[in-house]
């Protein structure tokens, strides 16, 4: 298409608002031939693209810069666009006129107030690279959000971490005694799983950050139009190279909602060990992040992480709904698209908000130490040490697993120890180990700080790991500063493009 035919289209666009009488612009984009009809309010998603009205007000204001700097458009022509947009933005989106979608019902709102060469903002591109860029100028914005909430987690898990490094308290696997371990471990055990699900996060922003604009519908275009400006222009690191793909691809919606469906996996799994904690009065909730009971008084419920916890199920219910829209789509453009992006934006606010409601109550929640060390002992879970330390002495480990086993069925002290040495060894036990390491293996704090491998509950092991973790943290917090600086940086320079030409 040359200049002029698109100028041919402008003028037709001028003739079809004079003829809608009432100015209201409906059927400027589409025509009378689809401006009414039962299915109207079905296809329309201008509600919905509520959240994206910025978005598209700046993907407009870099597209028409670049035209008018590619000499597609004239200066003055751009700038009547330009100044349009900024005054339906300070209109805001409920003053938008009807229309099919946001995108559609801003380029009426244009060529209401600038005449038919409003209409040449749609130069050059559809409606298809259009959205995709929008929901990938907003997508951005909101991850980052989620990003920052997995680091304020993280830093309160340190922090409890650092100071419960000695807090010793029992540890359980299928919910059964196992070994004693430390609040400190607990802590850091999720911090390592969240740690993850910021690279996820930062991993999935890269794909995000890439520009589809340009790709029109799904075939380029003839119009010599410089993509990577346009790109550069809303801070975008690069563009999305086939412009079929660039249009249609809509990968990185299902990347994104799958990392935050993992991310809400590991808050469920947190908020469940708080929730039994907190039930076995290891650890009491503060009231903010507690409620009560409408009939009986002395509760104090952790309703605020059975909230958490149920997001996963919304969450990965989200990654099906989103998988199952996507699956099968043939190339190009697809209106199925139009109920995929709701999944993410549904995803990325509940999966947001529960991590700041999981920092939070994790923050300020109030370990009861007490509690902890009189249950760290439970059910012999001292029992793997001693194995180990009558290993350590000489005893093949499957013999000293045997030797503890009986001890178990009568005791866990001395006494059943020396009675099942005895009955499968036929010796004392103190002929294969000293008395003395046997009572300082049943005790749970010397089984604790005897742990110190790599990773492990010992003070020593904590510390390194908590070394390495705020290391990791003060990283991927710098990574996250850097990405937000470029996007207000790009906006800033936008802006100033824009006060050139108005």
């Amino acid at each position: 298409m040359t200049e002029e035919s698109a100028h041919d289209d402008a003028v037709e666009v001028e003739s079809a608002v004079a003829a809608d009488g009432n100015g209201d612009g409906e059927g400027v984009v589409r025509r009378d031939r689809f401006s009414g009809g039962p299915a109207r309010s079905f296809l329309s998603s201008l509600e919905a693209d509520r959240r994206i009205f910025e978005a598209d007000l700046e993907v407009d204001r870099a597209h028409v810069l670049m035209l008018a700097e590619q000499g597609i458009v004239e200066d003055d022509v751009a700038g009547d666009v330009l100044t349009a947009l900024d005054a339906i933005e300070v209109d805001g989106h409920d003053s938008l006129p009807d229309g099919e979608d946001v995108h559609e019902a801003i380029e009426t709102a244009v060529i209401e107030q600038v005449g038919a060469d409003g209409g040449k903002m749609h130069t050059a591109r559809s409606r298809n690279d259009e959205v995709a860029t929008c929901i990938r100028y907003r997508l951005r914005e909101d991850v980052l959000e989620a990003i920052e909430t997995t680091l304020a987690l993280r830093e309160a898990l340190l922090d409890v971490a650092a100071e419960h490094t000695e807090t010793i308290m029992p540890g359980y696997t299928h919910l059964q005694p196992a070994q004693p371990t430390t609040v400190a471990h607990w802590a850091c055990s999720y911090e390592g799983a969240v740690a993850r699900d910021t690279e996820r996060l930062l991993e999935a922003y890269q794909r995000i950050n890439q520009s589809p604009l340009g790709g029109a519908a799904f075939a380029g275009t003839t119009f010599d139009i410089d993509r990577e400006r346009a790109a550069e222009l809303l801070g975008f690191e690069g563009v999305v190279e086939n412009s079929m793909d660039a249009s249609s691809s809509r990968d990185f919606l299902l990347e994104t909602t799958q990392a935050l469906s993992t991310h809400a996996t590991t808050l469920s799994g947190l908020a469940e060990d708080v929730i039994i904690f907190a039930n076995r009065s290891f650890v009491d909730l503060a009231d903010d992040y507690a409620s009560t009971s409408s009939i009986m008084p002395q509760k104090k419920n952790p309703d605020t992480l059975e909230l958490v916890r149920a997001v996963a199920g919304d969450a990965a219910g989200s990654v099906q709904g989103l998988t199952t829209t996507l699956k099968g789509l043939p190339r190009a453009y697809n209106r199925d698209l139009q109920r995929a992006t709701t999944h993410a934006w549904e995803t990325v606010d509940a999966v947001t908000e529960a991590g700041e409601v999981a920092a939070g109550a994790v923050a300020t929640a109030d370990w009861n130490e007490a509690a902890l060390a009189a249950e760290a002992g439970e059910g012999f879970s001292t029992a793997t040490g001693v194995a180990d330390l009558l290993a350590a002495n000489g005893l093949p480990f499957r013999t000293a697993h045997e030797v503890v086993a009986i001890a178990a069925e009568n005791g866990s002290n001395y006494d059943a120890l020396e009675a099942a040495a005895e009955d499968v060894l036929g010796e004392p036990l103190e002929s294969y180990v000293d008395p003395g390491a046997v009572e300082d293996a049943l005790d749970p704090a010397e089984s604790v700080a005897s742990r110190d491998s790599r990773g492990g509950p010992a003070p020593e092991a904590v510390a390194e790991q908590l070394e390495a973790a705020r290391e990791a943290l003060a990283a991927d917090s710098a990574v996250r500063s850097e990405m937000e600086a470029a996007l207000e940086d790009a906006h800033g320079a936008l802006r100033e493009e824009v006060n050139g030409y108005v």
